[in-house]
C-alpha cells in the first residue's frame, strides 16, 4: 500500500514516500479503507520526538490518527460492522507505528462509529480528536443547562467545537478569540472576547457572577482561570498540567466509538459543523504539516487518500 512513513525522528523533511505491507487485522479490529485523513498538531510533535517520554514508537512510522474510511475487513469478532460501511475514527493505539496517512489502517472496533450523513468525507476525518477532545473534557465536567462556560481558544480547531458542543448541551458560552475572529465565533453561538490584558475584567462584565465552567484549549490561562471562575465552578485543561494544583482537571482524548457516535448524532441533527481549512494529496504530507506549524489555520487541514 502507499504511505507516508518516517524511520526516524526528525522535522519534515523525516517523511518519505512508501509502499509498506497491508497491515494484519487482528481480533476485534477493522480494516479501513482511507478516504481522507486529518492533520493535527499531536502528529509533527511525535515525529520530533517531542513525545518520547509518553508514548513507545515502533519505526517506521506512519502517522496520522484521524481517519475517514469504508471497511475493507473484519477480523475475528467484530460484529458490530460490515464490509463497506462508513465509517470514522479516532485510530491511536497502544503504540505509535500505523497511522491513517497510508491506504489502509487497523483500527480496534471500539475505537470506530459509523460516519455521520451530514458530514462530507473530508469534514468526518476532521472530527474525532478534535471532537473527542472537547467531548470528553466537557462531558467529564459535568457541562448542561443553566451552565456559563469559557472557552479558552473558541476560534481553534478543538475550541470551534467545544463552543458547538457546550450550545448542544444546552449552555451559554463565553470565548476567547482574536478580534479578526469574533465573527466566526458568533456564528458557532459563543459570546466573543478577546484575549490578553484585560480579559478577566471582558469575562466578567459578561458573568458578573463568574462562570461555571472553564474549558482551557490553550495554556498558560490559569490565573484568568481561577479569576473568573465562579466559587463552585468546574475546570479542565488539554495543555497546562498545572490546573490539578488548583482543583482542576488535565485530560487527554481517549478513542471511544461511543462518544464518536455521539458526536456524529450532534452532525447529524444539525448542531455540529466541522470547517475544512485545505484539502492535500497525501504525498503533500510535508506541506501540510508544515501549514499545520504555523497555528493560523482556521479549520482542519485533511489528506486525501
Amino acid at each position: 500500500m502507499r504511505a507516508m512513513a518516517y524511520g526516524a525522528y526528525g522535522g519534515d523533511e523525516a517523511l518519505a514516500s512508501s509502499t509498506l505491507p497491508v497491515p494484519k487485522v487482528g481480533p476485534g479490529e477493522v480494516l479501513v479503507k482511507v478516504r481522507r485523513a486529518a492533520v493535527n498538531p499531536v502528529d509533527w510533535k511525535i515525529m520530533g520526538g517531542h513525545l518520547d517520554q509518553l508514548m513507545d514508537v515502533l519505526f517506521p512510522v506512519v502517522p496520522g490518527w484521524d481517519v475517514s474510511g469504508t471497511v475493507e475487513r473484519l477480523g475475528i469478532d467484530v460484529p458490530e460492522f460490515s464490509v463497506g460501511d462508513e465509517v470514522i475514527a479516532y485510530a491511536r493505539k497502544d503504540y505509535v507505528h500505523g497511522g491513517t496517512f497510508a491506504e489502509y489502517v487497523t483500527v480496534p472496533a471500539r475505537s470506530l462509529a459509523p460516519k455521520p450523513a451530514a458530514l462530507g468525507w473530508e469534514a468526518a476525518a476532521g472530527l474525532p480528536l478534535a471532537g473527542l477532545t472537547a467531548y470528553q473534557l466537557l462531558s467529564r465536567l459535568g457541562t448542561g443547562e443553566g451552565d456559563t462556560v469559557l472557552v479558552h481558544g473558541a476560534a481553534g480547531g478543538v475550541g470551534s467545537l467545544g463552543v458547538q458542543i457546550a450550545r448542544a448541551f444546552g449552555a451559554r458560552v463565553i470565548g476567547t478569540a482574536s478580534p479578526r475572529n469574533h465573527d466566526r465565533v458568533r456564528e458557532l453561538g459563543a459570546d466573543p472576547v478577546q484575549y490578553g490584558e484585560g480579559l478577566t475584567d471582558r469575562v466578567r462584565a459578561l458573568a458578573p457572577g463568574g462562570v461555571t465552567v472553564v474549558a482551557d484549549f490553550v495554556g498558560g490561562v490559569l490565573d484568568v482561570t481561577r479569576e473568573v471562575l465562579a466559587p463552585d465552578g468546574r475546570h479542565a485543561s488539554i495543555a497546562d498540567a498545572s490546573v490539578l494544583g488548583a482543583g482542576g482537571q488535565w485530560m487527554w482524548v481517549r478513542p471511544d466509538g461511543a462518544d464518536l457516535a455521539e458526536l456524529g448524532g450532534l452532525a447529524d441533527r444539525g448542531l455540529l459543523t466541522v470547517p475544512v481549512a485545505e484539502v492535500f494529496p497525501l504525498e503533500r504530507l510535508a506541506e501540510a504539516f508544515a501549514l499545520s506549524r504555523t497555528g493560523h489555520v482556521a479549520g482542519k487541514i485533511v489528506i486525501e487518500v
